[in-house]
């Protein structure tokens, strides 16, 4: 996937110089997560793990909000174990086609890929988060998330489908505003009727539904997260996935504090300035 399409909501943001308060401020996230052990509530990293393979691979799809979480995400499951790949899309990322020409566009370049990575990295797991784009009716979106199901049943993977956390709603969403609203409950559907193929993680458990909440843990834009987001949702995502998957997620401070806290994107965020 990996696109570099943007929208207006998507735009550049001035570089900033990772600052060590940004270190600090999810070294304090990753003592106060151990400390209150919460339980289901710079680069990418890819590839294998240096520690015992648990036989899981997680490859990680969706738009750039999933882009802002990978770093931390594919840092906590290498810890554990588990190969990670990370396909989300900036700009993109959705397998919905919503009937109109942008979605039309992305769905179909999502699929490409998708087909793609899975041929090459061969994963267990498909892991979607529910994109910004994935606009259309309830049937649209059901039968996207279907087809996601049925394409990763067949190369022998199980589908985990996420729900995104709460964004600020701007111009540019305001009229598909509706339509993201339903997408996480039809997903949920399809979960719950696939036999055991699919599961869906509602991450308001990390998130809440406020994006001006504190727990939303936003980035300037009201979009994105910077380090302490990421770091949440890889520990309550790999929770979530280790009970499911069979295999026990790695310790906080055995990655918490590694080299994806300074990843590029998040000075483009302003995180941390």
């Amino acid at each position: 996937m990996n696109s570099k399409r943007t929208s207006r909501s998507r735009s550049s943001r001035r570089p900033a110089r990772r600052a060590l308060g940004a270190v600090a401020a999810v070294a304090a996230l990753g003592v106060a997560l151990v400390a209150c052990g919460e339980k289901d509530s710079g680069t990418r990293d890819e590839g294998k793990s240096t520690t015992t393979s648990s036989g899981t691979k997680v490859l990680w799809v969706g738009d750039s909000i999933a882009g802002a979480e990978a770093p931390a995400l594919g840092a906590a499951l290498k810890a554990g174990g588990v190969e990670f790949k990370d396909a989300s899309s900036d700009g993109g990322g959705t397998v919905v086609d919503s009937g109109e020409k942008i979605t039309r566009m992305i769905s179909g370049d999502t699929w490409k890929q998708l087909a793609k990575h899975i041929e090459s990295f061969r994963p267990t797991v498909v892991a979607y988060q529910i994109t910004t784009y994935d606009w259309g009716s309830k049937g649209r979106q059901r039968a996207a998330y279907e087809k996601l199901v049925d394409t990763a049943k067949d190369a022998g993977a199980d589908v985990v489908l996420v729900s995104s956390p709460p964004i600020k709603i701007d111009a540019f969403y305001k009229q598909h505003a509706a339509q993201m609203r339903t997408a996480p409950a039809v997903a949920a559907d399809v979960a719950g009727k696939s036999g055991g193929a699919a599961a869906f993680f509602d991450a308001s458990q990390v998130w809440g539904t406020d994006h001006t909440a504190k727990k939303a843990l936003r980035a300037p834009d009201g979009i994105h997260n910077c380090q302490q987001g990421a770091a949440a949702f890889a520990k309550w995502f790999t929770e979530k996935l280790g009970k499911q998957a069979d295999f026990t997620p790695a310790p906080v401070d055995s990655w918490a504090q590694k080299t994806w806290t300074g990843d590029e994107r998040y000075g483009k965020l302003r995180c941390a300035a």
